[in-house]
């Protein structure tokens, strides 16, 4: 009897979204570098103290921490969703499972022992 392909399914999902999550972080990471590249050649042009650079950058890195934040929450809300619409079990039904396939071992072992 050949195995079911589930486990292989989900295991190939689970990747997929690994990989698109990392992307993502590597995007903003790529933002914030290239906001730091510019923020620097903005305060050159425009004659700023280095004072009000640091400013600046702490503003631009506190939108950037929101806009990350909200892009977390939006990829924990995609993956929610994905998994619900996959039918992919719960931890606690996959315990409750286990915990009924355990009860009916010990009842067939213990049919077995009546023999």
């Amino acid at each position: 009897m050949d195995k079911p392909e589930a486990p292989r399914e989900k295991h190939a999902v689970a990747e997929a979204f690994e990989r698109v999550w990392s992307q993502a972080l590597l995007a903003v990471s790529t933002a914030e570098e290239e906001v730091n590249r510019t923020l620097q050649r903005v305060a050159a042009a425009a004659g700023w103290s280095q004072e009000e650079v640091k400013r600046q950058a702490r503003e631009f890195t506190e939108r950037l921490a929101g806009h990350r934040k909200g892009l977390e929450h939006s990829v924990e809300e995609a993956v929610r969703g994905a998994v619900s619409r996959l039918k992919v079990p719960r931890r606690e039904e996959l315990q409750e499972f286990e915990a009924r396939l355990a009860r009916l071992a010990e009842r067939i072992e213990a049919l077995g022992q009546q023999k």
